[in-house]
């Protein structure tokens, strides 16, 4: 098991320029994330205690390359995640949207994919999976497949909120705006684990709506306690009266801020509270300063999702997961839509409330 196996060993075998650091244990790593242009929460120490406090199943591999002085110049985090029900594989980072490898220099690139792909060797792990979004140019599409079904969407924003409204669709998103604004909603800053516990079981009743399994609690009480104080997650509440009707969780790092999760109950939506909450989260980014909304990842088979998105004015690109080894897939007969995405939804849509929380705990075992 990739847990048990000598990192001494891993570290000997990478390569002489390679190395591996621990960055719940290397000072340098936080203020190497901080300083790199593509380093966002994922890259950070603390996503990694995250990860370690709640999967298991998972080891993390830092791999870096250092400058003469002993500083970090480059790295590629990934995972070895071992699952009897979707095999092994080496990811980076998992449940990341934004997780590029920390490279601006195609040279680097190679010497850490190469070294990623000797890693997969010593761990006996065949399966390999980077993700990437801004440094997507820099890997060998030759020795990877790129996999771009995923979309991701993001507003640019500026110091006037009303200049990025202007560019929301009218009837879809600026005549809502106006009827929440009518419809006497709060919005309420997340402070206590109760509000949390508000968020989450709204969370739950919306991913069972739309057939998917909720992430489990622990997981984002384990990301609220790690990032919360630092500001780097913040949960914002629609009230309607003294009802909680909506949450999102968002991410609030360097100069963006991401919508990471989501929830609204469907008894509310004459009020329109999701959009109540996204424009207060775009117009309060627009006056801290920040210069990009992230709307996360969408697949494109999406199209409801795809078009909501885009009719906040967002801009989209591929996020494209390179697959090793470069060998194509089977076409599937039924697309994105495969027998087992029909079986979990039609499971996750028809379970008991009661047992959603193991239903998402038992699939995110296995996920990374």
């Amino acid at each position: 098991m990739a847990a048990n196996l000598s990192r001494e060993l891993v570290e000997g075998a990478l390569g002489n320029c390679v190395s591996i650091v621990d960055p719940l244990r290397n000072h340098r790593w936080d203020r190497f994330v901080q300083q790199h242009p593509y380093g966002w929460i994922t890259h950070l120490s603390g996503w990694k205690r995250v990860l370690d406090k709640n999967f298991p199943h998972m080891t993390g591999y830092y791999l870096v390359l250092k400058d003469p002085a002993g500083g970090i110049r480059a790295a590629l985090p990934v995972y070895a995640v071992e699952s009897w029900l979707m095999g092994r594989r080496l990811v980076s980072i998992p449940f990341a949207t934004l997780c590029d490898p920390l490279v601006t220099d195609t040279a680097d690139m190679e010497l850490l994919s190469g070294a990623v792909l000797r890693l997969a060797g010593v761990l006996g792990i065949s399966r390999v999976e980077i993700r990437t979004a801004a440094a997507s140019h820099l890997l060998n599409r030759d020795l990877f497949r790129a996999d771009c079904v995923n979309k991701h969407h993001f507003l640019p924003l500026c110091e006037n909120p009303e200049l990025v409204r202007e560019r929301f669709h009218r009837s879809c998103v600026r005549q809502r705006i106006a009827r929440a604004e009518r419809a006497e909603l709060r919005l309420i800053r997340g402070k206590r684990e109760s509000d949390l516990r508000e968020f989450y079981l709204l969370h739950c009743v919306t991913r069972k709506r739309r057939g998917l399994p909720p992430h489990p609690y622990l997981l984002v009480k384990t990301l609220w306690q790690t990032f919360a104080l630092q500001g780097v997650v913040e949960l914002l509440l629609c009230r309607r009266g003294r009802e909680t009707v909506a949450g999102l969780l968002l991410f609030k790092y360097k100069n963006r801020v991401s919508i990471e999760y989501s929830a609204v109950n469907a008894l509310h939506n004459d009020s329109s509270p999701v959009h109540f909450l996204f424009w207060n989260a775009i117009r309060e980014a627009c006056l801290a300063g920040y210069r990009v909304l992230d709307f996360g990842k969408t697949s494109e088979h999406n199209k409801s999702l795809m078009e909501f998105k885009s009719h906040w004015g967002a801009e989209v690109i591929d996020l494209p997961h390179f697959l090793y080894p470069n060998t194509p897939l089977p076409p599937s007969p039924g697309g994105d839509q495969s027998i087992a995405k029909k079986l979990l939804q039609f499971v996750c849509t028809k379970a008991p409330d009661t047992a959603l929380s193991y239903l998402g705990e038992f699939c995110y075992r296995h996920l990374g």
